[in-house]
């Protein structure tokens, strides 16, 4: 009994440690962090300075994040072109400047719960919100999130609040 218990736990490292040397595979950069809130904090560091690149760093490919309304995103690619098209300048549609900062968080297992406000020069007044930050092996394996940018009162094209 106990030698199959010892395998089993063998055969468990084994794959745990392929899975995770699979998600480094070679032409991808990964970032890892050493806890669940170094995780989230850098995903938030990235994002207030809209570094695509960072933010990337991040995900494994079997990452998935959950959008208002049960829209998904999932995988690399489809996460990359999500914040490409976040990092936009609000002249053209993106919301490069906005900055997300911590109201409250706390842990439950490997992940972060946390809610937030969200400024910027060109929001008429703070938008408050709130994520769910799962994370595995030091990445980010998934996100679900309240924010939704249709809510946000904006500047019109004269810089003027409604």
């Amino acid at each position: 009994m106990r030698r199959l218990f010892v395998a089993g736990l063998a055969v468990a490292l084994m794959m745990s440690a392929a899975a995770i040397a699979s998600a480094d595979a070679p032409g991808k950069k990964f970032h890892r962090q050493p806890t669940p809130y170094a995780v989230t904090y850098e995903h938030i560091d990235a994002l207030n300075n809209c570094d695509v690149d960072r933010l990337m760093a991040q995900y494994p490919d079997s990452v998935h994040i959950v959008l208002p309304g049960g829209v998904t995103t999932e995988g690399r690619d489809a996460v990359r072109e999500l914040f490409e098209g976040f990092c936009l300048p609000f002249e053209d549609g993106g919301l490069n400047g906005l900055q997300f900062t911590e109201v409250d968080s706390w842990k439950v297992h490997n992940t972060i719960n946390m809610q937030w406000v969200a400024t910027a020069d060109f929001l008429c007044e703070p938008y408050y919100g709130a994520d769910a930050y799962e994370s595995w092996a030091g990445l980010m394996a998934a996100q679900v999130t309240t924010f939704d940018g249709g809510e946000l009162v904006t500047v019109d094209e004269n810089g003027n609040c409604p």
